[in-house]
């Protein structure tokens, strides 16, 4: 695997508080597993980096290589891999997901 995506992941990784790798894109995800943790990162109001794995496939492998994790989607918080979509999926239904992005989410505006 290059040297360079691997540089070019750790730069995204490392430059957003949230960053999701994912196939498609959050308006338009491209599978079940990218759909599902999108939908669980907008229930939490997390502004997130997405990185449309399908449109380069050296990155798509790459990200793989990164984290030494098979599957796309994965969640990376503070340059940290958090989990792929089972992963996110039970620490979302544990409370867990919540507590680790309280300190990203958009507060609602009061007027």
């Amino acid at each position: 695997m290059s040297d360079l995506i691997q540089k070019d992941i750790d730069d995204l990784v490392k430059a957003h508080d949230v960053v999701l790798f994912m196939k498609g894109t959050p308006d338009f995800p491209q599978c079940g597993f990218s759909q599902k943790v999108t939908a669980i990162l907008n229930s939490l109001n997390v502004p997130y980096a997405a990185v449309n794995v399908l449109l380069n496939d050296a990155v798509r492998e790459g990200v793989k290589v990164y984290a030494d994790w098979p599957t796309i989607p994965q969640l990376y918080v503070k340059g940290e891999f958090t989990g792929g979509c089972d992963i996110v999926s039970e620490m979302h239904k544990s409370g867990e997901l919540e507590t680790l992005l309280t300190p990203f989410k958009v507060q609602a505006e009061s007027n």
